[in-house]
């Protein structure tokens, strides 16, 4: 896996303080996307032990709410294994930790890929201009959905997706 940047203290992709994980590799390509950059699954910097500390560093600190996986595409071929295993690795060292996915991808086409059974919230679809709208939380357009996945996969029909919402949220 190759990766862009890590965010510390981040506040702008999910709910409480975060690190956040900008991997390399998007085969989505959305047209006005915040991070082309990121669409190269070759670019960016190989994810090494160093890379891992670093985010595990942030993760210890009691006033990080999470990670957030984001990129690119975290649900990209290149990505998958090793964010599994690193979203598995985090769920043993920090149980109470939660983690917040981005994917151009929509929930009815991964719902039951094994790596959903570590995220906490999902914001999926692609990122479509015509759809922009800046009032939206922590997604950028009115097609993409903040799912909870714990309560989703837990549903007598895990297809259909339990928005994840704020008491204060109109969902």
């Amino acid at each position: 896996m190759r990766y862009h940047n890590i965010t510390k203290d981040d506040m702008l992709n999910g709910d409480g303080l975060r690190v956040v994980l900008w991997v390399a590799g998007c085969s989505h390509c959305c047209k006005g996307c915040q991070n082309p950059l990121t669409w190269d699954p070759e670019g960016g910097l190989l994810f090494d032990d160093a890379a891992k500390r670093e985010i595990f560093e942030q993760l210890s600190q009691s006033y990080i709410s999470g990670i957030t996986f984001s990129g690119g595409d975290p649900m990209h071929e290149a990505n998958r294994l090793d964010v599994r295993n690193l979203m598995a690795e985090i769920k043993e060292k920090y149980p109470q930790k939660t983690i917040w996915m981005y994917t151009g991808d929509v929930w009815e086409n991964i719902y039951q890929n094994p790596m959903m059974q570590y995220v906490n919230v999902l914001v999926d679809g692609e990122f479509e201009i015509d759809k922009l709208d800046a009032k939206l939380l922590w997604k950028g357009s009115s097609n993409q959905r903040v799912i909870d996945v714990q309560a989703s996969l837990k549903q007598e029909d895990p297809r259909v997706p339990v928005l994840h919402c704020l008491d204060f949220e109109k969902c």
